[in-house]
Formats: C-alpha cells, sequence, structure tokens
C-alpha cells in the first residue's frame, strides 16, 4: 500500500516513530497525528493497530468511534473494521450482498514496547531502538513518562535532551550548580546502535536523594533520530539511572515528548512522584526550546559556536546529516 504523503520526512517515515503510551490505548479508539498523518490508535485482543484515521466512505473520524467484538466501528454510519483493515460489515447494504473490495481501511505497522506504542509508516518495519533496561530481568524499575506537548521541532527538543552544559543553569539546585559548571573533554564512540559518547562527570548537588553532593557520569547515546537516551552512573555506589527520550512529530513547530525512566535502586519515591520531578525539569527546558533561534537545527557546524563540551550535540548534527533527516533541520 502507498504511503506517500506530502508533509512525510522518507528518513523519519521508514524510522519507528512514537505515537502514544501503551496506557492510553484502551477501551476507546485514539486519535493522534503523526508527520502530518492522522491516525487512529485501537486495541484488540491481538494488540494495538494503527489506521488511517479516515473512514473510507465519507471521509469521518475513525477515532471517534468505538470499537465492537475486536473491531473498529466508523461514528457516522458504523462501517465495521477488522484488525487487518478490511470492512467486514456495513449495516446499509441489503442482505447477501458483497462488501466493495475497496471498503479498507489504511493501515501501518505498529508496535507495543517500552510501555510505548510505536508506529512505521512507509511499512518498511526496521528494528525497534534498543532499551534492555525495560527487558525482564534486566533488575531495573521503570516508569513511562509523558506526553508533554512543546511548540518545537523535534530535533531542538532532542539536542536540548543530550546537552550537558546546561544543567548547572537551567537546572540549578536539581541536576547542577552554577559554581560546578566545568564540563571535562570526552570523546565520542560508535558502536551498531549508533553514536555515544564516554561518561562525563557532572557534579549534582543531590543525585541519589541522600543529600550528599558529588559526582555523578552521564553517557549519552543516540539511537534514532528522534529516540536518544543517557545513563547516569555514581560510582561510589553503583547506582543507575537511565532516560530514553522520544518525540513525536505533529506538525511544523509543534511536537510531543515521551520517556522511560528506569533505576537499579530504591528511589524512596512513587512512580507518580517520578513523573512529577520529571514534569518540573521538562517544564524549566520547554521556554528555552519554544525560543530557540533559528527553529530548525542548523546542521552546517560552521552556523553556530561550539565547545568541546558540545561533542555530543555536534555528533547529533551529523548523525542527522548522514540520515538526510530533513524535518526540523537547516
Amino acid at each position: 500500500m502507498n504511503h506517500s504523503h506530502p508533509q512525510l520526512d522518507p528518513v523519519l517515515a521508514s524510522d519507528w516513530i512514537v505515537a502514544a503510551r501503551a496506557v492510553d490505548v484502551a477501551e476507546k479508539p485514539l486519535g493522534v497525528t503523526l508527520l502530518g498523518r492522522r491516525l487512529v490508535l485501537f486495541r484488540t485482543a491481538e494488540g494495538v493497530h494503527a489506521f488511517s484515521d479516515l473512514c473510507v466512505h465519507r471521509g469521518a473520524a475513525l477515532s471517534l468511534g468505538c470499537i465492537r467484538d475486536g473491531r473498529l466501528v466508523c461514528p457516522y454510519h458504523e462501517w465495521e473494521y477488522g484488525a487487518d483493515g478490511a470492512c467486514v460489515k456495513i449495516p446499509q447494504l441489503p442482505a447477501g450482498q458483497a462488501i466493495p473490495l475497496k471498503a479498507k481501511a489504511e493501515t501501518f505497522p505498529c508496535e507495543e514496547r517500552y510501555g510505548l506504542v510505536w508506529v512505521n509508516l512507509d511499512g518498511s518495519r526496521p528494528s525497534l531502538p534498543p532499551y534492555p533496561e525495560f527487558d525482564a530481568g534486566s533488575g531495573f524499575r521503570n516508569v513511562v513518562w509523558g506526553p508533554q506537548e512543546v511548540a518545537a521541532n523535534p530535533p531542538r527538543i532532542v539536542e536540548n535532551f543530550l546537552d550537558v552544559g546546561h544543567l548547572a543553569f537551567i537546572h540549578q539546585g536539581y541536576l547542577g550548580v552554577p559554581d560546578h559548571a566545568e564540563i571535562g573533554d570526552y570523546r565520542m564512540l560508535e558502536d551498531e546502535d549508533g553514536p555515544y559518547s564516554e561518561e562525563i562527570a557532572v557534579f549534582q548537588p543531590d543525585p541519589d536523594g541522600s543529600g550528599q553532593a558529588k559526582h555523578v557520569y552521564y553517557t549519552y547515546k543516540i539511537l534514532r533520530p528522534l529516540v536518544v537516551r543517557f545513563t547516569k552512573r555514581d560510582r561510589e555506589n553503583g547506582n543507575l539511572m537511565s532516560i530514553m527520550l522520544a518525540v513525536r512529530p505533529v506538525a511544523e513547530g509543534k511536537s510531543v515528548a515521551y520517556g522511560v525512566l528506569s533505576f537499579n535502586y530504591d528511589t524512596g519515591t512513587t512512580d507518580e512522584e517520578i513523573v512529577e520531578f520529571q514534569d518540573m525539569i521538562f517544564a524549566q527546558d520547554k521556554p528555552i526550546v519554544e525560543n530557540q533561534k533559528p527553529e530548525n537545527l542548523p546542521l552546517d557546524l560552521q552556523a553556530e559556536l561550539s565547545l568541546r563540551c558540545d561533542r555530543v550535540s555536534i555528533a547529533y548534527r551529523q548523525y542527522l546529516k548522514k540520515l538526510g533527516v530533513a524535518l526540523g533541520t537547516a
């Protein structure tokens, strides 16, 4: 099936893009917009499915309908679609009359993983980005975060997440302090999953809730154009915290961010408190990201002044340029 669309970035359309939290796809269909495409997500006994949010009959939004006996029902004339997209019931047809073969919804590959729902728009079904902390037996507690709407294009949001230099200022008192803003030199490396940094020492006032200020060590990794992660390691006690960030491009200048936060130690906080803290941290970043100029991330490394401590964001820009990502880049 041809999934071409004028607003689609072909590089991103060939990848898995986060569409929603898995818990948000429940009893009712959920409408989402992804790269300018209106989609409907719905759950049956077989799992989560993604269709174009459009009934082929009269253009009604299927997301306004319901799920009945494992079928997606259009709200307008109650045409019923099976999980493969084929229309299996048209109430208006006389008994014995065959359903037209063209009565079929446009479908997209859809996967539920890491507490999130992922959609692949061009049908190529690549491998999902790896996040082993979520696997059974990993020893990590995982908390899903989001959705957070941002009035910015995805590359700016992703690069902010990869920026270690702002922690001492935008998040001072939480993730850093201005008196210890220095970032030592580090190298960028690469493996089969993508570019990653060596450990970067970051001084934090209370990294583990013990009240003790000390250095912790960040490792950043670029998994996909819109999926990145970091791991924070405490060398004194072996505590590890990881966050995977995934961004959904909605339309030009509009995105939605999601995350998975993982801990191999007892944080002494509830899931709700962890989400509340992450919301607060993200709220500090939002006005910066939403007002950066240019809105599109410059891939020409001469366009902005960079320092050695910006090696991760430089690597991210080079990565986007190599792949040919157009959305949100300049």
